[in-house]
């Protein structure tokens, strides 16, 4: 997979800590679990998300990355208002948008759309391309000059596609051709803010780099804010600016990307980074960090630190006291991570039972070296 190497400069709100486009605090999600024959009772509770801050200034790319199940998904339909929050506060523009309702979401429905996984099930499949894109702006009452069909044609053209395209069904195209008509209907209404959900995924590799590039592209002409959403790490590290990366329904560890990358300091973000296989044979060989066990359930998450079941590192303060999402010694400021005891260093092999911050033996089978890559 060939990608566009850079992310660009961090946009100037970014930097000098202007007024964010849209911010998440203590963000919760929680489903009911109902059980019974008769009323449907609730059992139990699935803490999909579960606390979690989040900003985004504009024109940047926040990528958000963890394991399937981490609550990703549901955080980018909260950000777009898509769910009801549980709890927490979403900020858009300054104006508290948490709890709003349909019509007081009207004039913010245009700025924020969304680009989601499956390209083969998000485009209607009896309507025509030009239909499909056309119609976020039939239903928001837009009519561009030149008129809307004209519209249509140059966002075709815009995402790689042809204006020949705009009379022919979804059927007609490929996966990565469907993605690209997915991305056109986001740009119909001219947003300031994307949030693409594993929008590459369910592509061929080939595929994904076209249209990592193609994002890219859009927001470096176009200037709009992303939320990228991914489990893969190399595709995020291509895209975004800033990464957070998520566990378990909470952020675990969050930064400028060069920092994260070549610093990580929770151990969760060093198994995922040393999972990302390095494609130049002058970078070396990396022990894999293989995590052992299941992802605990979002049901009943450990107490404490949540990563700590599956942690080489835990101690019995890991299950006593969650760590606070802060700023350690010799992080870049806006680095921060919740770790009792964090990593130093760049990615690499986990330190042997009972070392410095090591648990003393309790967590040596959590952590398997594999051969080098």
């Amino acid at each position: 997979m060939t990608v566009e190497t850079g992310a660009g400069p961090r946009p100037a709100a970014s930097r000098e800590g202007g007024e964010p486009l849209l911010t998440a605090e203590g963000l919760t999600k929680h489903f009911p679990i109902k059980g019974g024959f008769l009323f449907g009772r609730r059992v139990g509770t699935v803490r999909a998300v579960d606390g979690i801050d989040l900003t985004v200034h504009e024109g940047e790319s926040l990528g958000l990355v963890g394991e399937s199940g981490c609550g990703k998904s549901t955080t980018g339909r909260l950000l777009a208002r898509l769910l009801e929050p549980s709890g927490g506060r979403i900020t858009y523009r300054g104006r508290d948008i948490t709890h709003a309702s349909r019509t007081q979401l009207a004039p913010i429905r245009t700025e924020i759309q969304m680009i989601f996984q499956d390209p083969y099930s998000s485009l209607n499949p009896r309507q025509t391309v030009g239909t499909i894109i056309g119609g976020p702006m039939e239903i928001n009452g837009i009519d561009p000059p030149g008129g809307r069909e004209r519209r249509v044609r140059e966002l075709l053209e815009t995402v790689g596609l042809g204006a020949e395209h705009y009379n022919r069904f979804p059927h007609e195209f490929s996966g990565g051709q469907r993605q690209r008509i997915g991305i056109a209907r986001a740009l119909a209404l001219d947003p300031k803010l994307i949030v693409a959900d594993e929008p590459v995924s369910a592509l061929d590799v080939s595929i994904q780099a076209q249209v990592v590039n193609l994002l890219r592209r859009v927001r470096r002409e176009m200037g709009i804010a992303f939320v990228f959403i991914a489990h893969d790490l190399a595709v995020v590290r291509h895209f975004s600016q800033r990464v957070a990366v998520m566990y378990l329904g909470r952020i675990v560890e969050t930064g400028d990307r060069d920092s994260i990358y070549a610093n990580p300091r929770h151990p969760y973000t060093h198994a995922l980074l040393s999972a990302v296989p390095r494609v130049r044979p002058e970078d070396g060989g990396r022990t894999r960090i293989r995590l052992t066990g299941d992802v605990p359930s979002p049901v009943d998450p450990p107490s404490g630190c949540r990563f700590r079941t599956r942690c080489w590192k835990a101690q019995e303060v890991c299950a006593e006291r969650e760590p606070p999402l802060a700023r350690l010694d010799g992080n870049r400021e806006g680095h921060l991570t919740a770790c009792h005891f964090p990593e130093d260093g760049p990615p690499g092999p986990p330190r042997p039972p009972g070392g410095d911050g090591g648990d003393g033996g309790d967590g040596a089978g959590r952590v398997k070296r594999a051969e080098s890559d």
